[in-house]
């Protein structure tokens, strides 16, 4: 474990001013769907309301520390995003420590501004939702397990304890990670006792700090244990029947991550997918010598969450390994750096590899500073200018509706008095009906498949003002969002 001097510390805090900035500014834009289903759903119950009962879209530490940043200044977007601001902040801090310990203090310097600068770490950090809070539990879990297993004591492994129940506390997907961890320690107790080099608290203190975690854990969720059962074992029925079965595919699932993150598709997406795959084994093999687990605990967790959720037949979201994007930015660095020294080695001169790393390290900053300022650009999900838009062309006598689940954040949270089509046979009866109709759509990408006649109503290029006239529909708004299939769209009927 490296000590670091007031200069590191100084570095450290000035990356973090950065960060909070970058986290600031765009705190406030609209919320989209999954946060206001939680303000509906969650964050609006009384106290007593609040752990009642299991649901997917509630993540429960997450949540209740939302609830008390309501508490204390209102409901406004950056209020209720608050938390998850936080605990992004605290997740980077975290990282700086694991990078620190396994690599060096300049190697976590890099590695936490890229991540202060990241894409996916800002929109994150901006949502009100737990995935942030997981990465901080899960990074303190990667830097307590390190040094645990290097220096096994009781207050380390209690600590890990605490971490392991906050992140499951926080989204069940969360024992995918501590379980990658728990294999590899037990691999190395085999390994060590067959090599005859076991020391027994090796064995005692991760088994009490795996145990106490686990046990905490699981009285969080006593109370709703049975509707955490009924709807985990029922979850593969609505995935199997869902039109977008990629979503079920781990290999959607790394394309649709990039492209969000470099904001294009197409053969860039592969090309940065090999380039960062290479990097990150480089390297792995770069901390071998220093950090032995750290690679193995990243990979496996990424293969066996992606297997898991195949197993029960849930969808395989790219925000369930958001706790890996910190460490395969660490790998990558590492992988930068020991490409540098190669290419050093080979030309012989002392100085090429310092050079070529600094200017590895300057063109990786100003990428991800290039890429971070697409958050800014547009909201996740403009629901609320969608809304607004449709009340402001309204005229007597037209029917408005909402197309998919977007329709309930329509009744629930906005209290509009449109009804909902979620079916095709719902689409026709309403558009049977003579009369002027604004449709609401949001999620089109998904809509336009799960409706079929309002697909072939609205035509091709919904959004392209110069489409061909004749269409059934006429868009009067589109309202587009950094989230996936996140735009919304306003069409209507004469």
């Amino acid at each position: 474990m490296e000590r670091s001097d007031r200069n590191d510390y100084l570095w450290l805090g000035a990356i973090l001013a950065l960060a909070a900035a970058l986290r600031i500014w765009g705190l406030n834009s609209p919320l989209w769907y999954d946060e206001l289903q939680t303000v509906v759903t969650h964050l609006s119950l009384d106290w007593g309301e609040v752990v009642q009962s299991y649901s997917m879209n509630h993540h429960y530490l997450h949540n209740i520390a939302a609830k008390v940043s309501m508490a204390l200044f209102g409901d406004a977007s950056w209020a209720i995003r608050l938390p998850a601001m936080l605990f992004g902040l605290g997740a980077l801090a975290a990282m700086w420590f694991v990078a620190r310990d396994v690599a060096g203090a300049t190697i976590a310097h890099v590695t936490t501004l890229l991540l202060a600068l990241s894409y996916h770490e800002i929109w994150f950090a901006q949502n009100a939702r737990g995935y942030t809070g997981l990465a901080l539990f899960s990074t303190l879990g990667m830097l307590f397990f390190l040094r645990g297993v290097q220096r096994p004591t009781l207050g380390t492994w209690l600590a890990y304890g605490v971490c392991l129940a906050a992140a499951v506390f926080t989204h069940l997907t969360g024992a995918f990670f501590f379980m990658a961890q728990g294999f590899l320690w037990l691999a190395l107790i085999a390994t060590r006792a067959l090599s005859g080099r076991l020391d027994g608290s090796l064995v005692r203190l991760p088994f009490l700090g795996f145990l106490v975690g686990g046990i905490v854990a699981l009285l969080l969720y006593l109370p709703i244990l049975p509707s955490l059962i009924d709807t985990v074992s029922t979850v593969s029925e609505t995935s199997a029947v869902d039109v977008m079965q990629e979503y079920q595919n781990p290999i959607w699932t790394a394309f649709e991550a990039i492209r969000t993150g470099i904001g294009s598709a197409g053969p860039v997406v592969a090309l940065v997918g090999g380039a960062g795959l290479v990097l990150s084994i480089l390297g792995a093999i770069a901390l071998h010598r220093d950090a032995p687990l750290f690679a193995p605990i990243t990979f496996l967790h990424i293969v066996l969450t992606a297997g898991l959720l195949m197993a029960v037949g849930m969808r395989i979201w790219p925000r369930f390994f958001f706790v890996d994007i910190a460490f395969l930015m660490l790998l990558i660095v590492m992988g930068v750096r020991l490409s540098c020294a190669l290419i050093g080695h080979l030309t012989r001169v002392e100085r090429v590899a310092r050079v070529l790393f600094a200017l590895a390290v300057v063109a990786m900053v100003a990428i991800s500073a290039f890429l971070a300022k697409r958050n800014y650009a547009l909201p996740k999900q403009d629901l609320g200018a969608a809304y607004a838009l449709a009340e402001e062309i309204r005229q007597p006598g037209d029917r408005i509706y909402s197309i998919g689940y977007a329709g309930e954040v329509y009744r629930d949270y906005f209290e509009a008095d449109w009804p909902i089509i979620f079916t095709n046979d719902e689409y026709k009866a309403a558009m049977a009906e003579p009369g002027p109709v604004i449709l609401v759509v949001g999620f089109p990408g998904r809509n336009l498949r799960e409706v079929p006649q309002f697909a072939v109503d609205a035509g091709e290029d919904i959004c392209n003002p110069d489409r061909p006239v004749g269409t059934v529909l006429t868009t009067v708004g589109c309202f587009f969002g950094t989230l996936g299939d996140g735009d919304v769209i306003v069409m209507r009927r004469d």
